[in-house]
């Protein structure tokens, strides 16, 4: 009785471990099935917002930005302001569009500003980070000409000690100079020598 419970304890937990492979080779071939290849591109998402090219936009905020800093700009917005101001001041009631708190034109150049902050700050942006290029470029040039620079000093130094061994033009010059005069003497005082010989 005992030998028949402990077999079937044994087959019961054989069935279990069998149970526990099939489901994990289940679950393994749903996940590798899951999985993304990453050898792959992944496929475009679709996007809420239309995507638009960020250097085009960011040359459209320069040229946006260079115009409104321009005195030309200043003078038409104040030409425009005028004849606005103007217009429905002095204008038949039946064809003024904006009465005298002049709320819409108010309106037209909070929408101006507000439109006209961000692309100048965008502006900045785009020119902070080409200066930042242009300094770490400056940076890099300065830094290879100082290694120049001192390749070179070390060069002229190791130069300025080879030629402390070298003999120079003057040198050799007064060199030969003492050599005609000790072979001058040589011969003066050999010939005087002679003469007491005799």
């Amino acid at each position: 009785m005992a030998e028949a419970a402990a077999e079937r304890a044994e087959r019961s937990s054989f069935e279990r471990g069998e149970r526990a492979k099939a489901g994990q080779s289940t679950g393994s071939s749903a996940l590798s099935r899951s999985r993304t290849r990453l050898d792959l591109p992944r496929p475009a998402r679709r996007r809420l917002l239309p995507e638009y090219d960020p250097e085009a936009f960011g040359r459209l905020s320069e040229r946006v930005a260079r115009f409104l800093g321009t005195g030309r700009f200043i003078v038409w917005m104040t030409v425009v302001i005028i004849i606005w101001v103007l217009w429905n001041i002095f204008a038949p009631e039946s064809v003024r569009f904006d009465q005298y708190p002049f709320i819409f034109l108010t309106l037209m150049l909070s929408l101006q500003a507000s439109y006209a902050a961000p692309l100048i700050l965008l502006a900045q942006n785009r020119q902070d980070d080409r200066d930042r290029v242009n300094l770490e470029q400056d940076r890099k040039q300065n830094e290879r000409s100082l290694a120049d620079t001192e390749y070179l000093t070390r060069e002229i130094a190791a130069l300025r000690m080879g030629l402390g061994e070298v003999a120079t033009r003057d040198w050799i010059r007064s060199e030969f100079q003492d050599l005609i005069k000790e072979m001058d003497e040589r011969r003066l005082f050999p010939a005087e020598s002679d003469e007491g010989d005799r």
